[in-house]
């Protein structure tokens, strides 16, 4: 799969870990639908302390065990495809923060999906 490389939007999508959307783990939605989308890429980062609009801090200190823990999901891809894929998450963030930076991508390989070996060749520009 060939994937850009150059000037990028990553977009960063702040929510707890017991959000959900019909009945199952919000950031999975969000993964899921930007698959869906063809983005380059989504990872889902869960931390281990922090707070948001509620003031409380949420942290995975066993004195004061959270269940609700903050995720962070990082999507990148060219600007036009970030964009074009927001009004998915205007629809599914009801609660939580997005945020957009222009970043570069400096090199993202591909692998074969029937080799499991990386494929170096498939580069190009934004």
């Amino acid at each position: 799969m060939m994937r850009p490389t150059g000037r990028a939007l990553r977009v960063t999508v702040f929510i707890g870990e017991n959000d959900t959307w019909r009945h199952k783990p919000l950031y999975t939605e969000i993964v899921h639908r930007a698959h869906a989308a063809g983005l380059a890429g989504a990872s889902v980062f869960r931390g281990i302390e922090g707070f948001g609009a509620s003031s409380l801090i949420h942290t995975s200190r066993l004195l004061s065990l959270s269940e609700d823990l903050p995720v962070a999901i990082v999507i990148v891809d060219t600007e036009e495809r970030v964009r074009a894929f927001l009004p998915q998450l205007d629809e599914l963030v009801t609660e939580g923060l997005v945020i957009l930076d222009d970043c570069e991508v400096i090199r993202y390989v591909g692998r074969d999906p029937g080799s499991g070996e990386s494929d170096t060749k498939g580069k190009k520009a934004l």
